[in-house]
């Protein structure tokens, strides 16, 4: 069972690093895991340390964000009409240290920064390929 986050649909659940002699095995995701809908691609997303990716919402896609390098700091707003946690601001920091997968659902407004020095890497196992006509982008507050 995932943690609780205060925008609804969003999620948190930990995440089983498994060391090994020659390595550790990160688990991201299973299709029998809370927070799964589909398979649409996999993908990896750099930030630099101290730049800021965002603001961005998908409109139908689902994100399954995943930390194995560094660290970041998401932002999350919702924004979405209806929604009993509209108007709602929500942050977590993801890193091994705190290995977890964040779930964000469509609508939720999605920013994130680069924390660690070196590589800040994020794994995002989404339900929907990727299609640019699928999100919005707004400009982060000055």
């Amino acid at each position: 069972m995932g943690g609780l986050m205060k925008i609804t649909g969003c999620q948190l659940t930990p995440l089983r690093s498994i060391p090994g002699e020659k390595g550790d095995v990160l688990h991201a995701l299973r299709s029998t895991d809370e927070g799964f809908v589909a398979f649409g691609e996999a993908y990896f997303s750099s930030v630099k340390t101290g730049e800021t990716k965002g603001w961005r919402r998908h409109l139908r896609m689902t994100l399954n964000l995943v930390v194995p390098v560094g660290k970041i700091r998401f932002q999350l707003h919702d924004e979405r009409p209806g929604s009993p946690s509209f108007g709602a601001m929500d942050e977590v920091t993801l890193s091994l240290e705190n290995y977890q997968r964040l779930t964000v659902p469509p609508g939720v407004w999605l920013a994130f920064e680069g924390m660690a020095d070196g590589l800040n890497l994020l794994l995002n196992i989404a339900d929907l390929p990727h299609d640019p006509t699928e999100s919005e982008t707004k400009q982060l507050d000055g």
